[in-house]
């Protein structure tokens, strides 16, 4: 047995996480393709290996023929050898022959000790990978080992990860050593190791935090539905509960903000807004315009779109800073938001109470049936209409035609302006 070999799996097995199978078919692959190259055939050998003592014994099974009849050294043995180990061998009979893989030569033996090394490195790369491909999704605390503009390197229990710029918070400043909370969030196989991704500025790492402060979410009792975040600057979650008789909000804020705050602090003060989610689209729309409360909400289910009335006065805070709260309002919802100034989506509309024809009784009867503008009973129609407590046939039928009347009207008028601004025109060209 050569003492370097020896010494060296022992040294592997100790310090190498590595599957004992695995390791047991690796070192028997490893000697059976040097026995291959020194005797030109494998195919009668043994390799055991004795993973305790870190021994090798290399067994080749012969066929005893006679002296005369040997053809081929590797696979026979002639009688009178044979019967050197045992006086009671015959022709016919199984030989087993004791390789001493000395005899293999110098490099034989540095090529099988190069070879072990790389398939151990091999399978090292391939635990690391499935580890860490396991844990993705998990929180972990790495140290900052390394930084430059591209990317930051970190360790975790002596595993180096790394943390591109993409997955940073953009206005956190880091330091060496410092010790950071963050999300592992991909496993990638490169032609060295395997690539480590951790993030802090993806939104699954948000959700990991309120699993970790709120008992409620990691029990399952609260939800989390859906994330909207930009790092840095303001985060949308939606929370539902599973018990009715828990708010899901406020267990997620915790008494006094303790559990709010503690997220808040870990994320340098990033805003974060708490939604109550609601299968029903317009409402969750409505809360997820949270600080702002819209006037309407026009759905259009087709292509997951809405319009959001705003008051004039709100509008800027609708839309954010640099359209950011309607933008985290979109993808938290999932509907495309529009939104529109209450003075523009109802410029052109006419309220029931500015329209002649209809009397005050009458009025009252559609405004506590929902109905407060003229497009809006039109809409509906006569069939709508007499659904209404009090307004029978020919009631909505004289309220119809007092309406189209009215915009037809209107339409007629806005033609004749728009016919005297072409008179007008033409005239001013002419003179000229």
């Amino acid at each position: 047995m050569n003492q370097a070999i020896v010494e060296a799996i022992s040294l592997l097995i100790k310090e190498k996480n590595i599957d004992h199978d695995a390791f047991q078919e690796m070192i028997q692959s490893v000697f059976l393709a040097a026995i291959k190259k020194n005797y030109g055939n494998s195919d009668n050998f043994d390799v055991i290996f004795n993973m305790d003592k870190g021994d090798i014994e290399i067994y080749c099974e012969k066929t005893i023929v006679a002296d005369d009849e040997v053809e081929d050294p590797v696979m026979q043995i002639g009688v009178s050898s044979a019967r050197k180990e045992d006086p009671d061998f015959e022709v016919g009979d199984d030989y087993v022959e004791i390789v001493d893989y000395r005899k293999f030569g110098r490099r034989s033996i540095l090529a099988i000790k190069q070879n072990l090394i790389q398939r151990i490195k091999e399978i090292e790369k391939e635990n690391l990978f499935n580890e860490f491909s396991n844990r993705i999704g998990e929180i972990v605390i790495a140290d900052i080992r390394q930084m430059s503009r591209r990317e930051i390197r970190l360790n975790i229990d002596k595993t180096e990860v790394l943390m591109p710029p993409e997955e940073q918070i953009y206005n956190e400043r880091y330091k060496m050593g410092q010790s950071l909370r963050c999300i592992i969030k991909e496993v990638r196989q490169t032609p060295k190791e395997p690539e480590i991704v951790v993030s802090r500025s993806a939104p699954e790492f948000i959700k990991r935090l309120f699993e970790l402060e709120v008992p409620e979410i990691y029990d399952g009792i609260i939800e989390v539905k859906s994330i909207a975040r930009e790092a840095g600057d303001r985060t949308k979650i939606a929370v539902a509960s599973n018990d009715k008789r828990i708010d899901p909000v406020g267990a997620c804020v915790g008494m006094k903000g303790v559990r709010i705050q503690a997220i808040v602090k870990e994320l340098n003060n990033e805003k974060i807004d708490i939604i109550a989610w609601s299968d029903e689209p317009e409402l969750f729309i409505r809360r997820a315009l949270s600080p702002v409360v819209p006037t309407e909400v026009v759905l259009n289910f087709d292509d997951k779109s809405a319009q959001v009335i705003i008051p004039d006065e709100n509008i800027a805070s609708a839309v954010g800073r640099k359209g950011q709260n309607i933008r985290l309002a979109s993808a938290l919802t999932g509907y495309s938001l529009e939104p529109l100034k209450e003075s523009d989506y109802y410029e052109e509309e006419i309220k029931i109470s500015e329209v002649d024809g209809i009397t005050d009784s009458v009025r009252k009867k559609l405004e506590s049936a929902g109905y407060q503008y003229a497009d809006e009973i039109l809409d509906a129609g006569i069939e709508r209409l007499v659904e209404i407590k009090g307004i029978g046939p020919e009631t909505a039928k004289k309220i119809v035609e007092t309406l189209e009347n009215l915009y037809e009207i209107e339409e007629n008028s806005e033609q004749n302006e728009s016919g005297q601004d072409t008179q007008d025109d033409q005239e001013t060209e002419s003179e000229k």
